[in-house]
């Protein structure tokens, strides 16, 4: 880590990026870029677990929290299907109102009506909350959602996987170990998983380093037992306008918080250099813009990500746009030079 975290620092930036660019190539040969069609669909916001960087969340009893119906979920999927989407990205909040059996039976029912979209739901801490409620093991409450048609489990949660950081902001979800491990019981069951990282929380660039390392320790076992592992990485900046970390550190000057386009692309480039066992490395447009994310295509990332039809979380904390048409993502793709290929959840080609 030493070694990186030196790179990470001294690096000439146009040098990083170009080594950086250099590793996709030899990863993934060619000029094609990738991307998804898929909605993002928030089923609830209610949530105990207070992170402080999150504005989206309210507690159980606000008069504003939410749980949708499955049939208010199932017509915001068929509309993904009329744009030719193939998966919804599931995720909500920590709800201690509902038991195991709302969640498998929301499965279930979308599988029947949709069969086939991809079903990527719940982060690692959602998976927490239902096995508490539940009283069972994540990895019993993953093999239960499995078997009710659920095809993947998202990355979001990570954070920073560095406890002093992680901590900090949400001194409630608990530890790196346990994003770690939820994770390694969805690989071991065969459902797709993606890695993630926001950074900008005033750490440092080991820490971030330290944040990787985790991620491709996990991926080297997986490797190592003969699992795929995470399909892909993709890492953002704290979004701070609007949230209460962001407003409880407004004027610090001790450090520095969030993170601008130059600090974003030296972070995904030395992520595709650190990451050499995990395929694909996405551009974040929704947090940076796609002009940022365009020049990301040239700095390490193979794919750009997905049109995210209807994103909640991101955008209320501050960030303006936080969905994109198949068309724009197409026409970015081909201004910076490369060939676009749409993808399923598994990045195979369309």
């Amino acid at each position: 880590m030493d070694q990186a975290t030196a790179i990470y620092a001294n690096s000439k930036f146009h040098d990083l990026l170009n080594m950086a660019q250099a590793r996709r190539l030899d990863m993934n040969p060619g000029n094609q870029v990738t991307y998804l069609v898929d909605r993002n669909i928030n089923y609830t916001n209610a949530c105990t677990i207070n992170c402080q960087f999150c504005s989206f969340y309210r507690p159980p009893d606000h008069p504003e929290a939410y749980t949708q119906t499955v049939d208010e979920i199932s017509e915001r999927i068929s509309a993904l299907e009329e744009v030719g989407g193939t998966r919804i990205l599931m995720q909500g909040g920590v709800n201690p109102d509902l038991p195991l059996e709302w969640y498998t039976e929301l499965i279930s029912e979308l599988r029947s009506r949709h069969p086939d979209i991809a079903f990527d739901c719940f982060s690692p801490i959602e998976i927490e909350g239902i096995a508490k409620v539940a009283n069972k093991t994540t990895a019993e409450v993953l093999t239960v959602l499995k078997e009710s048609g659920m095809t993947g489990l998202p990355g979001g949660g990570a954070e920073m996987l560095v406890d002093n950081v992680r901590l900090d902001v949400s001194p409630i979800k608990g530890s790196s170990d346990r994003w770690i491990d939820v994770m390694r019981e969805a690989q071991r069951l065969d459902l797709t998983t993606s890695a993630t990282n926001v950074f900008g929380f005033g750490e440092t660039l080991r820490q971030r380093i330290e944040h990787l390392d985790r991620i491709r320790n996990l991926q080297d076992e997986a490797n190592s037992e003969g699992r795929r592992g995470f399909t892909s990485f993709i890492a953002w900046p704290v979004q701070l306008e609007n949230n209460s970390f962001g407003l409880r550190n407004r004027g610090r000057n001790r450090i520095e918080l969030g993170a601008g386009p130059i600090d974003y692309l030296r972070h995904l480039a030395i992520s595709r250099l650190y990451l050499d066992n995990i395929p694909h490395i996405q551009a974040s447009w929704p947090t940076m813009g796609l002009g940022i994310a365009q020049i990301g295509l040239s700095a390490g990332a193979d794919d750009i990500g997905s049109t995210m039809m209807e994103e909640n979380v991101v955008s209320a904390s501050g960030t303006t746009r936080t969905s994109a048409s198949e068309l724009e993502l197409r026409k970015t793709i081909e201004s910076a030079g490369f060939t676009p290929v749409k993808r399923d959840s598994d990045y195979l080609h369309l």
